[in-house]
């Protein structure tokens, strides 16, 4: 059972229109390999549902998207995603802003397949008011007012891990998941890219396989890109390139997104991505953030 693809291959599966979830979180264990080459490819019309950051905000700059579904989109250090905001002040993406928490709901309907789950969260705020698709419902049992936060079905999800195996058995140890098992198990095929490619008798040493979120069902394909997430971290093994992040703002301000993907994306491989922003190496010994 061996699930290995290349990025092209991954991105061959996708088509206009299709409802995508981007796992990780701000400029955290974001599948950036496979974005980099959503960018190079045709593919467009997009719906994405993401925690998001830079794969969001490029996807939007490039005109591959149609809407956009998230509690935020957010280098962290750097507050607003450049080119997320001049996306939405120009009104040239759909959007869904909704709280976190209602977020991971979306994705458990969907990964349980169900048409919504009953929450408080969103009651008495405008997130009622300004998402008209939202519905609040009477509870059955008393006189209490719900929210119906509805099931968000993906199509596919993007994921970065820090290590699987053939099999799409996928390995996480940074401190925090956030909700790339939701992701995975929310939509129809997950696609995987990983730092390190295992033996699978990896998983049967000491505690490894505790750090396993997600059934190897869930994952449709996996692809071994070492350094994948750059300029996003990928805890423990790497932090995120805050100079890389700084100057890919600044060209929000001065040259714009065609300046930046010319310079870092267009007619490249990942290879060669990697060699312009100072190598694996380089990429391997990137700090991690301390906060």
């Amino acid at each position: 059972m061996n699930k290995q693809m290349t990025a092209a291959d991954v991105v061959g599966q996708l088509r206009d229109g299709m409802t995508v979830g981007i796992g990780g979180w701000g400029p955290r264990r974001k599948p950036m390999a496979l974005i980099r080459e959503i960018l190079r490819s045709d593919v467009k019309d997009l719906t994405v549902v993401a925690y998001g950051g830079a794969d969001v905000g490029m996807l939007c700059a490039a005109g591959k998207v149609k809407k956009v579904v998230f509690a935020f989109v957010s280098l962290d250090f750097i507050p607003l995603e450049p080119y997320f905001r001049k996306a939405r002040q120009n009104s040239d993406i759909e959007i869904m802003e909704i709280d976190e928490g209602m977020m991971l709901l979306g994705l458990r309907a969907a990964a349980w397949g169900i048409p919504f789950i009953p929450t408080q969260l969103g009651l008495g705020t405008d997130v009622i008011k300004v998402n008209k698709d939202l519905k609040v419902i009477d509870s059955p049992y008393d006189d209490k007012e719900w929210v119906a936060m509805p099931a968000l079905r993906l199509d596919a999800s993007l994921l970065h891990v820090d290590r699987a195996d053939e099999r799409g058995v996928c390995q996480v140890k940074g401190p925090d998941l956030y909700m790339d098992d939701w992701f995975a198990r929310a939509a129809d095929k997950t696609f995987v890219t990983c730092d390190e490619l295992v033996d699978t008798d990896y998983f049967a040493e000491g505690d490894e396989a505790r750090y396993v979120f997600w059934e190897r069902a869930a994952t449709t394909g996996v692809v071994h890109i070492p350094g994948g997430a750059h300029p996003s971290s990928c805890s423990p093994l790497y932090g995120f390139d805050v100079p890389h992040f700084k100057e890919y703002n600044a060209s929000a301000k001065e040259g714009g997104f065609q300046a930046y993907f010319e310079k870092y994306i267009a007619d490249t491989s990942e290879e060669q991505y990697q060699e312009k922003v100072g190598g694996l190496d380089a990429i391997k010994q990137l700090p991690q953030p301390v906060y």
